[in-house]
């Protein structure tokens, strides 16, 4: 299929292959790569940055959390965002998302914890959503000693991260638990069925597509569920949720030669529908996380919106400079 990539990302769309999810040991080590290729993020002030555990959930072990804190903030409380990281919840780690949290506590002003959370296959569906369940609280139950108000404390994630973060914002809602001022979802992946016109349609996109998704959902769903079935829980899919009621106000985004493209766009529709405030940006001529190309105007824009609707969420203070929102100066 011939796809109208932006200009500036078209020539790197043949470079950037989609990680093989069928052998999980290769996918990590292929994924270890791709993030110690990212370029290094400078930060415009200092950001105190340390590396902690919160206590896992019942029988588990802990969950490593590394926190970004901005120096500037001083004793002043002020946001704090849990960040979850991609990789098809087989993949990933805190240094596959160092760059991008070091980015965000930089950009927004706020206090990010990044959750390094149990992958599949070996810890299927919940171990993920209960590490990182564990890790809102934590972040919750600490945020007098982080600097973090508690009334504004946000979830954020990108692909399998994405997911987790909505279905973090379900169980918090249904358990009653750390109240949420914001989820920002980044083409986030929610839906085990993968019956839209996108999740069919794009079997050749660069970084992810069908047989990435398709590898990912069984691995995560284990031996309990099979992705397209009946009875998929809605805390493993979150597309699947009857009632999106009550969840915090979202941002959503999109990129167009995605295959989760529709389910983004559909979620957030249907979170708009139920009453919940949500911003949707969605980038014609992207691909599935096409930020890696940081050079690109595109990807400078898409950065920059999702610092702003974090500041605006969170009540975050922004940083501007000319070298504006990116990971880097360099593509990768």
């Amino acid at each position: 299929m011939a796809y109208d990539y932006d200009p500036e990302l078209a020539p790197w769309a043949p470079r950037l292959a989609p990680v093989d999810y069928t052998d999980p040991v290769a996918a990590r080590a292929a994924v270890r790569a791709i993030a110690g290729r990212r370029p290094a993020y400078r930060p415009l002030g200092a950001i105190e940055v340390f590396d902690t555990s919160a206590p896992g959930p019942d029988g588990a072990p802990p969950v490593p959390l590394r926190v970004y804190r901005p120096a500037a903030r001083g004793t002043r409380p002020g946001p704090g965002l849990l960040y979850l990281h991609w990789g098809g919840f087989v993949c990933g780690d805190l240094d596959a998302m160092h760059p991008t949290c070091l980015r965000l506590a930089d950009r927004t002003g706020a206090v990010v914890v990044a959750a390094d959370y149990r992958l599949a296959p070996e810890h299927p569906f919940p171990a993920g959503l209960e590490d990182a369940y564990a890790a809102l609280r934590w972040t919750a139950e600490n945020a007098a000693r982080l600097g973090v108000d508690r009334n504004r404390l946000g979830i954020g994630g990108e692909s399998a991260g994405g997911g987790l973060a909505a279905a973090v914002a379900l169980l918090a809602r249904d358990r009653g638990g750390p109240p949420l001022r914001l989820q920002c979802l980044m083409w986030p992946e929610l839906d085990d069925r993968l019956d839209t016109v996108s999740a069919r349609a794009f079997t050749d996109t660069p970084k992810w597509n069908r047989a990435c998704a398709q590898a990912s959902w069984g691995y995560y769903l284990g031996s309990r569920h099979r992705p397209g079935a009946d009875g998929v829980p809605p805390y493993a899919a979150p597309a699947r949720a009857a009632d999106l009621s009550g969840l915090p106000p979202a941002y959503v985004c999109a990129c167009e030669y995605d295959p989760g493209r529709d389910e983004a766009i559909t979620y957030a529709h249907r979170l708009i529908q139920a009453g919940v405030r949500t911003e949707i940006g969605y980038w014609p001529g992207t691909f599935h996380a096409s930020v890696s190309v940081a050079d690109a105007a595109v990807s400078r824009k898409m950065l920059a919106d999702q610092t702003d609707a974090l500041v605006r969420g969170l009540g975050g203070t922004p940083q501007r400079t000319p070298h504006a929102d990116t990971e880097g100066r360099k593509r990768t």
